[in-house]
């Protein structure tokens, strides 16, 4: 009969190093979803713009995307977090169909640079709107963490719609009280 290893208390768990630019910004919405999720750092991803076109195939809105353009100067501002390795699948089932995983090179505000996993659109819609509920999360993180107020003033004059499933959308609107 084989024993299996515990880590002891406090002992070190493997993290992953995550760059949140989306609803996921929102600390507690991402430990929601991966609660070991701990703030790092604030970040930018050369060559990538935010848009809200990522097509949702559950409630068929429009979510965040860092869609990758090229351009140096196109900035999306972030959030780095990192939370336990065993958490991944959790968050990977959260993020769903229409992104893939992806490694990408983020720089922090002192230049300093390093890989982090985020979640990139594959599924795209440039014609749908993110519901409100959605882009308060956005909104939320953005504050929490202070990115740029300019940065934040673009993302509140993103048009939304009304999620058609009120209960969905006051379920998704209690994280923030």
């Amino acid at each position: 009969m084989s024993e299996k290893a515990y880590p002891a208390p406090g002992a070190h768990r493997e993290q992953v190093t995550y760059f949140a630019y989306g609803s996921n910004m929102s600390t507690r919405r991402l430990q929601a979803r991966v609660p070991s999720a701990k703030f790092y750092a604030r970040a930018v991803l050369r060559g990538h713009q935010l848009r809200f076109h990522k097509h949702s195939v559950v409630d068929n809105s429009a979510k965040c995307d860092a869609f990758e353009t090229g351009n140096p100067t196109d900035l999306t501002q972030g959030v780095l977090f990192r939370f336990d390795a065993d958490e991944q699948a959790r968050l990977d089932m959260c993020e769903g169909e229409g992104y893939k995983i992806a490694r990408v090179e983020v720089e922090m505000e002192d230049g300093t640079r390093l890989e982090a996993l985020t979640y990139l659109a594959i599924l795209i819609e440039p014609q749908l709107q993110p519901y409100s509920w959605y882009k308060r999360h956005v909104i939320e993180g953005a504050r929490e963490h202070a990115l740029p107020s300019d940065y934040i003033a673009w993302i509140e004059s993103v048009e939304t719609q009304e999620d058609p499933d009120p209960e969905r959308s006051q379920r998704e609107l209690r994280i923030h009280r």
